[in-house]
């Protein structure tokens, strides 16, 4: 029987909320657990940066904090077993010292697992209306296989 769509919509932005909540407080495990292992991380804009899943938990449980986020009208859409999550969302983040506070778009696809049958995120990106071309610098330095 199909999951009404609003239910569906309220399950996975519980999930984003839980993701969230477990980068403020720092807890690998949590996101380790809520990510697929081919989970990437991209940085839009107009010079992008990804990183990969090894690169996102050991960036977002250490120098790039998340502080504070605020999630505006939010778009959930069920593609058979992929969900698409897409919401404005006014960040607080932190490289090292670095402030990287603003409005953000914010586009995650989410993929139930075939083993657990749960929803894990393979994919999130983010980007901002205006372009900061040393923050991709920064997410490159991240990246773990250079």
């Amino acid at each position: 029987m199909a999951e009404p769509m609003d239910q569906f919509a309220a399950k996975i932005e519980t999930l984003e909320h839980q993701l969230m909540r477990a980068w403020m407080v720092r807890d690998r495990k949590a996101m380790r657990g809520m990510m697929s292992r081919d989970f990437i991380f991209h940085l839009g804009g107009s010079r992008g940066a990804i990183l990969d899943r090894p690169s996102w938990l050991d960036a977002s449980s250490g120098r790039f904090k998340l502080e504070a986020y605020r999630f505006g009208e939010i778009y959930a859409r069920k593609l058979g077993k992929t969900a698409v999550f897409v919401t404005p969302v006014q960040f607080e983040m932190k490289m090292g010292a670095r402030e990287w506070t603003g409005a953000f778009g914010l586009t995650d696809i989410w993929q139930k697992s075939r083993l657990r049958r749960n929803w894990q995120l393979v994919e999130r990106v983010i980007a901002r209306p205006e372009s900061d071309e040393d923050m991709a610098a920064a997410i490159r330095d991240l990246q773990l296989w250079r």
